[in-house]
């Protein structure tokens, strides 16, 4: 049972008959009165139990999207169910509105929509409803709080796929799919040409040359030079570091969804490149992973991965990760390492495990760096700001000293801010290909 502010009202009016009369009896009689008009209240409210529900739901967002949802209500009683009806969403699913007037006569339904923001990335649930009936004077309600369970899966945004169109022509002219004719490095051989000046002479081939001369004319013998395209259908694996450092949040943004970023524009790009991607979720167990996924559904299967995982407040186990690389191929890829490394201390488990991976792998690490950091280092005006600008300064070496050891192993390292980062991963993957080391 619930009582509504017109109730309220009802009892206060009590003080009008004590000041007047001057008898507190006055005061008792009105409050008995006021409880046998909202009994009577209650009694012909409509029953808030006989309620059924049902709802319509999209199966997936991406985060920061708005859709549509719809709550049925009907009102399987024999009154009329005036009231309120407010849908129990989580917060963080940014339901509105959350409470809907509604007057259902008996045997009918009402349909109420419902949008949804969600702001946060995962599951987002509606539990219970809660029906609230009031009477025909609205003093009085019948409450109940039926259960209709509902779920909405927030999918990463992938906003860094509006850098995807420039990134694709430059693999198409690096693969000579287009009217820009570059001479483009790699290992897989595409054709034979004749020899212009500026070819690089370590590509002439002299059997083909020799083949091409002619004995019975005068001139010379005409120069073949191969030409070659780069590499297609390599391995491209995708690590990401869940632990903890990966719980971070760097310009609002947790580490781990900078990198989820980072490897939905780096799939992209490598599957449009005709290579193979395979990601793994990792801290000390397995929390995802996708292979032998191409094309579209490589990264439909990857945002379906990564919505549910959050970061686990432990310390990531990579003495496990060169048996995981293992396990996706036993050729020669290119590993990519998203994870931090901030601090000496917390990268010696990441050190350690380098020396297997390249010397087999081409292997990048990627790891977001803090915007702040260098806007404390140039403010320099008061002592508290000297203090920002040390701290600052040491977090700036540590991370030199920690890349600099990662080049020592033999791995490469890709820095950058939340925004920077996927795109940076992204031409850093270019390079490689037109540098043939994939």
């Amino acid at each position: 049972m619930a009582v509504s502010g017109w109730f309220v009202v009802l009892v206060a009016l009590g003080v009008i008959p004590l000041v007047v009369f001057d008898d507190p009896a006055w005061l008792g009689l009105w409050l008995l009165i006021a409880v046998i008009i909202g009994i009577i209240d209650f009694v012909f409210a409509g029953s808030a139990r006989a309620i059924t529900l049902g709802r319509q739901l999209p199966d997936r967002v991406r985060l920061g999207e708005t859709v549509g949802a719809t709550l049925f209500v009907t009102n399987t009683g024999r009154r009329r169910v005036r009231g309120t009806v407010r849908d129990g969403w989580q917060p963080s699913a940014g339901a509105t509105p959350t409470r809907t007037a509604v007057s259902i006569p008996s045997g009918e339904r009402r349909a109420m929509p419902i949008t949804l923001t969600p702001f946060r990335r995962g599951e987002r649930r509606a539990a219970d409803v809660t029906v609230r009936s009031f009477g025909p004077l609205g003093l009085v309600a019948r409450q109940a709080t039926l259960s209709m369970p509902g779920a909405i899966r927030v999918l990463p945004p992938f906003n860094s796929r509006k850098h995807l169109p420039s990134r694709l022509a430059r693999l198409r002219e690096l693969d000579g799919r287009t009217s820009v004719m570059i001479r483009g490095q790699g290992t897989e051989f595409d054709s034979l040409r004749e020899y212009v000046r500026g070819d690089d002479v370590r590509s002439i081939d002299w059997r083909a040359t020799a083949r091409r001369t002619d004995p019975f004319s005068g001139s010379g013998p005409q120069l073949v030079v191969r030409t070659w395209r780069p590499e297609r259908d390599r391995r491209v694996v995708i690590v990401i570091d869940s632990g903890r450092t990966s719980a971070a949040r760097i310009a609002n943004e947790p580490r781990i969804d900078t990198a989820f970023e980072s490897s939905l524009l780096l799939a992209a790009l490598a599957t449009r490149a005709g290579d193979r991607v395979d990601l793994t979720i990792y801290d000390r167990r397995l929390r995802g992973r996708v292979q032998g996924a191409t094309g579209a559904e490589l990264l439909s299967r990857m945002v379906d991965v990564m919505a549910p995982i959050e970061p686990d407040l432990i310390e990531t186990d990579w003495s496990a990760v060169p048996s995981l690389v293992r396990s996706v191929t036993s050729h020669h890829a290119l590993v990519v390492l998203m994870t931090s490394i901030d601090a000496p201390g917390a990268s010696r488990g990441l050190l350690s495990v380098l020396p297997q991976l390249t010397r087999k792998h081409t292997v990048v690490v990627a790891s977001v760096t803090d915007p702040a950091v260098l806007e404390h280092i140039a403010e320099r005006r008061d002592r508290d700001e000297v203090y920002l600008a040390a701290a600052a300064e040491r977090a700036t070496l540590d991370t030199a000293r920690v890349s600099a050891a990662i080049r020592q192993l033999g791995a490469e390292v890709v820095t950058g801010a939340p925004a920077d980062l996927p795109p940076a991963l992204a031409d850093h993957y270019i390079a490689l290909k037109a540098a043939g080391r994939l």
